[in-house]
């Protein structure tokens, strides 16, 4: 753009040279400007060089050059000596200091162009008008520009990390994750000193897919949403009882609310494991995603619930079942089903996503 009007304003200048009263000096300032126009894409160039003293420079030799023209002109003047080949510093201004920047720029040449005129014809109107609506037009376009390419490269980045994550997690689960949990309920049948071995696979693999989930640069919050299988892994191990965690290898996305509600009724879930178990109880927690669902299961080791517990509670004004796990999930407009027996105590919680 700067060659383009650089070389209008040379071909209208040599048109009107006749209407110069110093004709030398007019042609000594347009070469001038013919240099600087060079000078400044050499020095555009780079990002480096951008820095406020260039486009600085770069406006105060465009007002310099309009300011200059009623002293070059013989007998008053319509157009200015610079033309159109303002319309760079004005536009490098809009592009780096957006909106604003495009507007301070406009103001100081109509300003420039205005000031010295005994009067305002239409077409001076007009280039004026032009002048002080495109800057900020093209400023605050140049920062939607910007703005658009970030969230892109964002976007990109994730969707990146997001499929890299998926394949290895798909990986992981097809081997190692297999593996250590064979392990550890092996173990744990077994007995013994293999039973440690259980113990310590089991905790392999959840520190695993806790780093699967944690891979760098996809964040646990995107738009509004948040990681309900990472939650639920930080609040477990925060937990008083001996909690394992087995979540799907990805990040199973929720809204806020449903994360917060979900996260609270596991919560009422270990508390009562604590309460009526004791701090030696073990629990599970294993968590499904499907399109339309998260499923959320709670078991523990303990003895089980007397048939009726649950009723009796309520009907006492005990409401900690009612109130915390079911009155939550139901809030959410899913279903907590609680099964127990001689092996232990199972909630299932689910939780529609639509």
């Amino acid at each position: 753009m700067r060659v383009v009007v650089t070389v209008n304003m040379v071909g209208l200048n040599a048109y009107r040279r006749d209407s110069y009263a110093y004709p030398d000096l007019a042609l000594a300032i347009v070469l001038a400007l013919v240099v600087w126009t060079g000078v400044a894409i050499w020095l555009y160039s780079r990002r480096s060089r951008r820095t406020p003293a260039l486009l600085v420079a770069d406006l105060l030799i465009a007002v310099a050059a309009i300011a200059v023209t009623p002293w070059l002109k013989s007998d008053g003047f319509q157009a200015t000596l610079p033309g159109f080949w303002v319309m760079g510093a004005l536009l490098a201004w809009a592009i780096h200091w957006h909106w604003k920047g495009g507007l301070a720029a406009a103001v100081l040449l109509s300003l420039a162009d205005l000031l010295p005129r005994q009067e305002v014809d239409q077409g001076n109107y007009g280039n004026i008008f032009l002048v002080l609506i495109g800057g900020p037009i093209v400023g605050f376009m140049c920062e939607s520009l910007q703005r658009m390419a970030q969230e892109r490269d964002a976007a990109e980045r994730a969707a990146a990390a997001a499929e890299e994550r998926t394949r290895l997690a798909r990986a992981v689960h097809d081997g190692v994750l297999q593996v250590l949990t064979m392990v550890q309920r092996q173990g744990a049948a077994a007995g013994g000193q293999w039973a440690e071995l259980g113990r310590l696979a089991g905790e392999q693999e959840r520190g695993l897919r806790s780093l699967i989930r944690q891979q760098a640069t996809v964040p646990s919050r995107s738009g509004g949403r948040v990681d309900l299988a990472g939650a639920l892994e930080a609040m477990a191990t925060a937990h008083p009882v001996r909690v394992e965690v087995a979540t799907p290898g990805g990040a199973v996305l929720v809204d806020d609310h449903v994360a917060i509600e979900t996260v609270a009724a596991v919560k009422a879930c270990l508390d009562n494991v604590l309460a009526h178990v004791g701090p030696d109880a073990s629990a599970w927690i294993l968590a499904e995603a499907a399109p339309d669902a998260v499923t959320v299961s709670v078991r523990d080791d303990g003895p089980g619930m007397p048939p009726g517990r649950p009723e009796e509670a309520a009907a006492e004004g005990r409401l900690g079942v009612a109130s915390s796990i079911r009155g939550r999930v139901e809030g959410l407009g899913g279903t907590a089903t609680l099964q127990s027996g001689e092996w232990g105590t199972e909630w299932e919680l689910r939780v529609p996503l639509a």
